[in-house]
């Protein structure tokens, strides 16, 4: 079964272009490293929750939309590598300064799929 990594991010509204710019630029070089998928989405239909949601996930200040985001990858061991080839590759930004977000309220983890069609 494939390995998943999932990430959630706070971008401000008016950086979102910068954002996709960089986000494209991220897709290429997990795809070129090995991943088999690389997706990020922009909040379009999501609601606020009574107890939690994906706003309250990253602390969303006003002016600010949620990115989910996931890349698929053949297994963990797989992900692994890519992974480690990938944030050493010099199209991606080593620091967070200068990011188009808070990287301090991004969260991600990796996940087993369960599920597959």
């Amino acid at each position: 079964m494939t390995y998943v990594d999932g990430f959630v991010v706070p971008v401000p509204e008016d950086k979102l272009a910068e954002y996709k710019k960089m986000a494209k630029t991220a897709a290429k070089v997990w795809v070129e490293h090995g991943a088999l998928q690389y997706v990020e989405c922009v909040a379009d239909d999501v609601q606020e929750g009574k107890s939690t949601d994906f706003y309250r996930a990253v602390k969303r200040r006003e002016g600010e939309t949620v990115v989910f985001a996931y890349i698929v990858y053949k297994s963990k061991k797989n992900r692994d590598a890519v992974l480690k080839k990938a944030v050493a590759d010099p199209r991606i930004p080593q620091d967070a300064k200068g990011l188009p977000f808070d990287a301090r309220r991004m969260f991600w983890g990796g996940f087993k799929t369960i599920v597959g069609m």
